[in-house]
């Protein structure tokens, strides 16, 4: 059990506060302090928002009535990568093995995801497999674990007491399920999965309409979510299903523009993540290029057509291929000289369209380019 004092600083309780919890209080806070203690490596430390900042809880200054498909939602592609180096690889060997390319090809972050909320961003991609050990279910991206100790409950208690301390604001998650990693899918995983999806406790922070997505008074203090994959053996008896199903079968691998139905409106999705077509020596310039191409046209047609589709823009990409490699760094922010990435050249892009829906812009590496949030919301 943490000590008085560390469970003080933790929930940033002055000692005297604490001290005159009664003890069933302090019991929770500790258990509590213990769950985010143990989500850490994914969440990050919560070291809360500074509310005089526009993005800090920047929903509540939109009504009730707003649909969430008319709102510019900001969004980070692989969110739980942060704190992925090459050390963690090297730390996981003994889980994962030595193939592996290296770290920075898996890294597509740099702030926790607790950092990314407090900065305003609103949609996390997150993928799901087995943890060693096949009993609970971790967060991957493709081979490479991130935090084998980590739970995808710890992850979601942290996302419920985020949003008790932020209750206008609205937070989708977008979930997959991870092939590739080397551990098993089965049963017991998806009714694990299951499970955890339509407990008591997420019924009260997960929005519970299926189908479509409502407005953002219905998703406030709440989560809403995007589920990227199918059920495989699964019985079909457990049929409680939530949020928006973006079954993987639709989902076109790294083509730039996706067309998924998933209620009465074809919800487009561009997701060109690797730049299949350059010759192999193109360089960052040009990957780059042609990324930031696909994704403006892309946030175009968010502009310019049914304002009741979803569109979720992905500006992530990385080419591993290439000679040499474009990670998702270099794409995100080019060179560090005299070539801008793609978070660069979507600054002045978006802000000279502010006041135009674009729908959900899903970003890598996203606070190295101050404004970027600002600009994607509207602000």
């Amino acid at each position: 059990m943490l000590s008085l004092p560390l469970l003080a600083a933790a929930l940033a309780l002055p000692a005297f506060a604490a001290s005159s919890l009664t003890a069933q209080e302090l019991l929770a806070n500790d258990a509590l302090a213990q769950i985010l203690a143990d989500g850490a490596p994914i969440l990050g430390i919560d070291g809360g928002c500074d509310r005089s900042v526009n993005t800090c809880d920047w929903m509540r200054n939109f009504p009730d009535s707003t649909k969430l498909v008319h709102m510019n939602l900001p969004g980070t592609h692989d969110s739980a990568t942060w704190n992925y180096t090459q050390a963690t690889q090297d730390s996981l060997i003994r889980y994962t093995g030595t193939d592996l390319p290296p770290a920075e090809i898996f890294q597509c972050q740099d702030r926790s995801l607790f950092d990314a909320l407090n900065l305003g961003i609103r949609v996390f991609d997150l993928r799901f497999a087995y943890n060693p050990g096949n009993d609970t279910l971790g967060f991957h991206h493709s081979q490479a674990l991130l935090a084998p100790d980590t739970t995808v409950e710890d992850v979601w208690f942290g996302f419920y007491n985020w949003l008790d301390q932020h209750p206008t604001e609205a937070v989708l998650v977008s979930l997959n399920y991870e092939g590739g990693t080397g551990t098993p899918r089965d049963l017991k995983l998806e009714q694990h999965i299951y499970n955890i999806m339509t407990s008591p406790l997420a019924q009260r922070y997960w929005v519970q309409t299926s189908g479509s997505l409502g407005t953002l008074g219905e998703a406030r203090g709440k989560l809403t979510f995007l589920q990227r994959y199918d059920y495989e053996f699964l019985p079909a008896t457990e049929s409680n299903r939530i949020g928006i199903q973006l079954s993987p079968e639709q989902w076109t691998d790294n083509t730039p523009i996706i067309q998924i139905l998933y209620n009465a409106y074809d919800g487009p999705n561009c997701d060109y993540y690797e730049m299949d077509g350059l010759p192999i020596g193109s360089g960052y310039a040009e990957n780059i290029q042609w990324k930031f191409n696909a994704t403006t046209a892309h946030i175009e047609n968010a502009t310019l057509f049914n304002p009741d589709q979803l569109y979720i823009s992905f500006a992530s990409a990385e080419h591993d291929e290439d000679v040499p490699p474009e990670t998702p760094r270099i794409i995100a922010l080019g060179n560090g000289t005299d070539t801008p990435g793609m978070n660069q050249k979507l600054l002045p892009w978006l802000q000279e369209r502010k006041g135009k829906r674009f729908g959900i812009i899903m970003l890598d590496f996203f606070a190295s380019v101050p404004g970027l949030v600002e600009a994607v919301i509207g602000l």
